[in-house]
């Protein structure tokens, strides 16, 4: 016994959500929303840093700071965003961040 499926070019068109689209919705969504926590935890580790711009706190805040970015950029590209550029001159992420995470 055979079950009849709608073809993928029509269910397309009509917009019919099926199971599957539904759940790459989803992901994409929890992608984004994951980004963006891992964004906001880049800046305020960023911000920090430069609120110890010498002295005592500064060697922890650097680590902080290293450790944000590199997650920000890892998760960037297993989501096939590969352009650090244009993120280091945004969030004008300093040299010494960006020597520790491995980054030119």
């Amino acid at each position: 016994m055979s079950s009849l499926r709608m073809p993928q070019s029509l269910s397309s068109r009509l917009g019919v959500e099926t199971g599957e689209t539904v759940l790459r919705y989803e992901l994409l969504e929890e992608q984004a929303s994951s980004l963006g926590r891992s964004g906001r935890k880049m800046e305020a580790a960023l911000a920090a840093l430069r609120e110890h711009p010498g002295g005592e706190g500064r060697a922890h805040a650097l680590k902080a700071a290293a450790d944000a970015v590199w997650s920000f950029f890892v998760q960037r590209e297993v989501m096939g965003l590969r352009d650090r550029a244009a993120i280091v001159r945004q969030f004008d992420i300093p040299r010494e961040v960006l020597n520790r995470v491995g980054a030119r």
